[in-house]
């Protein structure tokens, strides 16, 4: 796969609708990031496109397991969790277990129209303060813009492989990519409340940590 044969993603980033919630509970933050978009493809594809190992292969990741009602899964160098919900073909619930942190993702599908439906993802938990503070919500919403920009490819042209995976990974439009979701994560942060220097210096750093870069002025 090269780059030409990915979509404009200026126009992927912009089709993603992103807020933030950030709650001070003292020794944690409880936080939320909620993600929606919306595809021309019909509920029961999207449906399918989410929930089965082999179209979740082709763009977001190897995932093994059981993916039904009370099974838990892994997915290849990432997560893994237990499926706690699931409401065919319009939403599950999953614990979502990275490290030692235990986290809870929400998925939601909706009919917009004939062959139109909405995806939409909350991502939420009790996290760390220090950490929260350093990375904001950029930390787990460009991996989840990653994903989004491999669905929209593979809904709109049947690519096979994950877009981070792919040739375009290497590339400047990536490192754009990538640079500009932590940019636009600042920005619903900044919408919910947070101020700008707190929200701008998590932005530089977590674009940083995902570009391997040194923050500016460290």
């Amino acid at each position: 796969m090269t780059d030409g044969q990915f979509p404009d993603t200026a126009k992927q980033l912009s089709s993603v609708d992103r807020t933030v919630s950030a709650k001070d509970n003292g020794s944690t933050i409880s936080t939320s990031a909620r993600m929606t978009q919306v595809y021309n493809t019909s509920v029961a594809d999207l449906w399918e496109a989410c929930t089965t190992a082999d179209r979740l292969a082709r763009w977001f990741g190897n995932v093994t397991g059981d993916l039904v009602l009370g099974g838990e899964y892994h997915i290849e160098g990432n997560a893994s969790g237990t499926v706690e919900t699931c409401d065919p073909p319009t939403s599950f619930t999953l614990t979502w277990k990275f490290g030692e942190e235990i986290t809870y993702l929400t998925v939601r599908l909706e009919e917009v129209a004939d062959e139109q439906s909405r995806l939409v993802i909350e991502h939420t938990g009790d996290i760390d303060p220090d950490r929260w503070r350093q990375y904001g919500p950029g930390a787990v919403g460009i991996g989840w813009d990653l994903g989004l920009l491999g669905l929209a490819l593979h809904l709109e042209t049947g690519a096979d492989a994950p877009a981070e995976t792919s040739e375009w990974a290497q590339t400047d439009a990536a490192r754009q990519f990538m640079s500009e979701s932590s940019r636009r994560w600042a920005d619903a942060h900044i919408a919910a409340g947070a101020s700008q220097d707190a929200a701008r210096s998590a932005e530089m750093r977590t674009t940083a940590f995902y570009l391997g870069t040194e923050v500016p002025g460290s």
